[in-house]
């Protein structure tokens, strides 16, 4: 992935997961933590880490909240 690609899928995961609401979304948390698991792998600059962070901090979160859910 390049650097263009990236930006781009972090700023989709920063929209997407900023305002995930369950019943609504036609796509899993499953989903979602396998693309971020995707950017994880790549070398990664240090602004990019942080957002990772950010990103990963938030999506347990949801997926925390899914599962008190059942």
């Amino acid at each position: 992935m390049d650097h263009y690609q990236l930006e781009n899928e972090l700023r989709h995961l920063e929209q997407v997961l900023s305002h995930y609401v369950a019943a609504t979304q036609r796509f899993p948390l499953s989903y979602w933590r396998g693309r971020l698991n995707a950017v994880l792998v790549i070398p990664l600059v240090p602004s990019q880490r942080t957002r990772v962070r950010k990103l990963d901090e938030r999506l347990r979160v949801l997926e925390a909240r899914a599962a008190e859910i059942g």
